[in-house]
């Protein structure tokens, strides 16, 4: 039987303009809620990283603040501000540290896609025209390509997680003003900052790079069942990735808000234990 030649049909792609879409669905929203979680979060961990100011109460310390190597609490590894710090640059603790765990968020994979449709526009959702037309620059010019230095803060990013691990230990011993030594005891910020570490490590150990990293260095899972395990965790929680990227994106703010009005005397910390 003779084969009826196909002949191809040319289909022209007309460019939408900016917001043009025919979808009936409300497409904005995501993007919508998402630039506002987003630039909530910005603006006050940006505020609160200049207050050099009530990141501490007992033995609670602001994960914006951790870990404190200058300042002016008891849990500063290295002692006050330095004197060769520059008079007329602002110094606080939490801003030679926060660029780190920062960095990790800003490169994620999945915040990528969440802030570039919610800041950039490009693109602003499936069939909705974009704002620069339909040219597709990706990751692979400067300065997207930066994105790929991800895997590397996610390694740092472990190393947060056991120094936040090491403060929820330091939030479980108390002053005792009558003997004067420390006590165990549990207070509503140690279940706070436990809590927050849990979240912190779901989202971080869930991330694409640490994937790879637990499942070996080839093309294929290793055949140990130490890495098989590892990766097995980690892609159970890589498959609930957005939701840690959320929960853990509040955690980390409360915890900051809850010491600071501890501290404040505005609110006043429950002893559980």
């Amino acid at each position: 039987m003779e084969a009826v030649p196909v002949k191809a049909v040319p289909v022209t792609i007309v460019p939408r303009r900016f917001g043009e879409t025919s979808r009936r669905d409300a497409w904005w929203v995501e993007p919508l809620l998402v630039f506002l979680v987003f630039g909530s979060f910005v603006v006050y961990a940006t505020w609160a990283a200049f207050q050099n100011a009530h990141y501490t109460y007992g033995p609670y310390l602001s994960p914006f603040y951790s870990p404190e190597l200058w300042g002016s609490s008891h849990h500063a590894v290295f002692g006050p501000r330095p004197d060769w710090w520059p008079a007329f640059v602002p110094f606080s603790p939490a801003l030679l540290i926060l660029p780190f765990p920062g960095l990790f968020r800003f490169t994620c994979y999945y915040y990528r896609g969440a802030y570039y449709k919610a800041f950039w526009a490009d693109p602003v959702s499936c069939s909705v025209g974009e704002p620069r037309g339909p040219r597709y620059r990706g990751e692979r010019s400067f300065p997207l390509v930066l994105q790929n230095v991800h895997r590397y803060f996610a390694y740092i990013a472990l190393i947060f997680i056991v120094i936040l691990t090491y403060d929820v230990w330091l939030a479980l011993w108390w002053d005792n003003p009558t003997t004067g030594q420390q006590q165990f005891g549990i207070g509503l910020g140690t279940l706070l900052l436990a809590v927050n570490v849990v979240l912190l490590a779901c989202y971080a150990l869930g991330c694409h790079s640490l994937r790879h990293l637990f499942g070996g260095r080839f093309d294929e899972v290793s055949k140990t069942s130490v890495s098989q395990a590892c990766y097995n965790c980690s892609s159970a929680l890589n498959g609930r990735h957005q939701f840690f990227a959320y929960v853990s994106l509040f955690s980390v703010a409360f915890s900051d808000i809850y010491v600071r009005l501890c501290s404040m005397g505005i609110w006043s910390d429950v002893r559980v234990l």
